[in-house]
């Protein structure tokens, strides 16, 4: 399974952007999917998951209110609306995938990094 994420940017405080991934087979259509992202320095952290039929969502409280996950299981994508953007979401973001299905998000499959930079 290839994962392939787009839509990173340089923005401004305050601006949105969205980010999407497209997965290379359907069978992650029957995966938990996320987001993940690692500022320069730190460690790569959970920002958001949504279950295979979109019935579950999860996001981590520093993006709760402003990012919002979701995903077009006839398009094998999985997207991440950023709203409200603070410089503090400047990072690289990956998406993945489970391997299989269940709840809560396990990742076993991982996608290239998209760059996101907030200025201030």
């Amino acid at each position: 399974v290839q994962l392939q994420a787009c839509g990173g940017g340089l923005v401004q405080a305050g601006d949105s952007l969205r980010l999407s991934c497209a997965a290379s087979q359907r069978t992650v259509n029957d995966y938990a999917m996320g987001w993940f992202r690692q500022a320069p320095g730190k460690a790569r952290e959970f920002v958001a998951a949504i279950s295979s039929t979109s019935e579950y969502t999860r996001y981590a409280d520093s993006v709760k209110g402003r990012f919002t996950i979701s995903r077009d299981n006839a398009k094998n994508t999985m997207y991440l609306q950023m709203n409200s953007l603070k410089p503090e979401d400047t990072a690289v973001y990956y998406c993945a995938s489970d391997t299989f299905y269940a709840w809560p998000l396990t990742p076993g499959y991982w996608g290239q990094g998209t760059l996101v930079t907030v200025s201030s």
